[in-house]
């Protein structure tokens, strides 16, 4: 017998529902795009890099209104680890930087070289420096930094485009409540075009311009060679 056409709209609904659901699920408490908005993590990341991170690593905010419910995480951060947080200054701004300490350890910076505990932090594989000037200004940390130790349930910063990140250096340490997950991989690279026209909404025929464009140079501006890659 025929089920009526009701139920089977009746059926589709609930399972709608149900992927809706979990992919916000997904998104909320175990994995979350970002995307790479600026070159402070050059050239671990670049800009129009798109990435993965664990939100369920750090444990994950819970997204309910008015209160600040975490889930439950597997681990702290570790030095090396790149991660997403709330811009302590705003809590509103996603940022993501390599955590170079953690709390009780003492971070020192001489000429542009990091120590922790002493120890000088080596660079990691595509960290940089465009600057080869020694910044002495004793009001400017980038170059040269006092002996700082990371407080209670808070960690260190840094982007490693060293001369080119606002980073711990200037605004201090981020609280382990502000972390958003761990960034895991690249899964879309798009590399910027300062030919490519922009959408203007209020010029309607920009949109079809913007898409030809960019269906034309598709192939030149994605950076396949970035697709896949892990983030360490």
């Amino acid at each position: 017998m025929a089920k009526p056409a009701s139920s089977g709209i009746l059926e589709y609904t609930k399972s709608l529902g149900i992927a809706l659901i979990l992919a916000f699920v997904i998104k909320t408490s175990i994995v979350e795009a970002y995307k790479i908005p600026s070159s402070s993590m050059e050239d671990t990341l670049l800009v129009g890099d798109f990435i993965l991170a664990n939100k369920f690593v750090f444990g994950a905010q819970l997204p309910i209104p008015y209160v600040d419910w975490r889930l439950p995480g597997y681990r702290t951060p570790q030095q090396g680890d790149v991660v997403i947080f709330k811009f302590p200054v705003d809590r509103q701004t996603n940022y993501i930087k390599r955590c170079v300490a953690v709390a009780g350890q003492v971070v020192e910076i001489r000429e542009k070289v990091l120590y922790v505990d002493g120890q000088l932090y080596e660079d990691p594989e595509y960290a940089k420096y465009t600057d080869r000037r020694i910044n002495t200004n004793g009001s400017d940390r980038r170059d040269n930094m006092a002996p700082y130790r990371v407080p209670k349930n808070h960690i260190f910063c840094m982007g490693d485009n060293r001369d080119n990140s606002y980073d711990s250096r200037f605004w201090g340490p981020v609280s382990l409540d502000l972390l958003q997950g761990e960034a895991l991989l690249v899964h879309w690279s798009w590399s910027p075009d300062t030919d490519a026209p922009e959408i203007d909404l209020a010029d309607l025929s920009s949109i079809p311009r913007s898409v030809f464009y960019n269906l034309q140079h598709f192939y030149q501006r994605v950076r396949w060679d970035r697709l896949g890659d892990l983030i360490g």
